[in-house]
């Protein structure tokens, strides 16, 4: 198995429904900032909308990081707009929700469950020059927490702009990091 870590993200070109409206997102739309992208198995279901309204109420946190998201699932703009328009949870959101119902990006991403046509749990951050540096995918009965995916953007991209220095276990942002050499090995 090949590791998605470091690789480039595909070229693409995608329907999303977003703050009401419909539009197209490419890649080109990455270039430049930090992205996370966030697969999900299907509107109307269970775990998702727990997931999705969590990252919600983190967004202007992202935001304010330089980070926007973009939540993916097999679903088309249509069935997004439709979901929005039923749940209030849903509502809740001002990230783009792209759409993925080709299964391109779940396929490019590593996460597309063939005889289901829907993602597994797929959490991917890409840095400015659209490289993923964080890769991460649950099983779809498992949620995830915005939380510590923030902890893990703060993470890369502390050592994005301290090329010398790495974040221990359970690092936070202000606490020491690590500044790899001879003289640390053995010592930690």
């Amino acid at each position: 198995m090949e590791t998605i870590i470091n690789s480039q993200i595909p070229e693409f070109s995608v329907q999303a429904f977003h703050n009401g409206n419909f539009k197209t997102v490419t890649n080109e739309d990455l270039k430049g900032k930090w992205a996370i992208f966030f697969f999900y198995p299907a509107d109307f279901t269970f775990v998702c909308p727990t997931e999705l309204v969590d990252m919600a109420e983190k967004y202007d946190q992202f935001q304010a990081m330089g980070v926007e998201i973009y939540s993916i699932s097999t679903d088309s703009h249509f069935v997004h707009k439709a979901w929005h328009d039923a749940s209030e949870s849903i509502r809740k959101i001002k990230y783009p929700m792209l759409a993925d119902p080709t299964g391109f990006l779940s396929r490019a991403f590593g996460v597309m469950i063939e005889e289901e046509g829907m993602a597994y749990r797929g959490t991917f951050l890409v840095n400015p020059e659209g490289k993923i540096k964080v890769a991460e995918i649950h099983d779809n009965g498992i949620g995830r927490d915005a939380s510590e995916l923030m902890r893990k953007v703060e993470a890369a991209q502390f050592v994005a702009s301290h090329p010398n220095e790495v974040c221990p276990a359970k690092w936070k942002k202000g606490e020491a990091t690590l500044k790899p050499s001879i003289d640390l090995v053995g010592k930690i």
